[in-house]
């Protein structure tokens, strides 16, 4: 548990250092990827899938003040994305897919 808890703690520190107005992340929940795996439209029309749908991550959801649109955040052991979305994830627009920085919390 106590594990858990640090890798958490790493990747919020992360998402937050991205520095995204509005997005202040104080907690991540294990998410399944087929729950969160959204379909992005490139901007050369092509349709994408960033998640695996068998694999389980660390997100969450935060609304975005001001608007009916809500950031979506994902992390495994190598990678943060951060979208943000409409109702019932309609319309999603990728705004940061990185190679995490800081994998040493997270590697055995």
């Amino acid at each position: 548990m106590e594990e858990l808890l640090k890798i958490k703690t790493a990747i919020i520190d992360e998402f937050n250092s991205l520095g995204i107005e509005g997005l202040n992340l104080t907690d991540l929940n294990l998410l399944k990827g087929s729950y969160i795996n959204l379909e992005y439209t490139l901007s050369n029309g092509q349709k994408v899938k960033l998640l695996e749908d068998d694999k389980m991550y660390l997100g969450n959801q935060v609304e975005i003040e001001g608007k009916e649109r809500c950031y979506g955040v994902a992390a495994d052991e190598n990678y943060l994305l951060v979208c943000e979305y409409g109702c019932n994830g309609s319309d999603p627009e990728i705004v940061v897919y990185k190679r995490r920085q800081d994998k040493s919390v997270t590697e055995r």
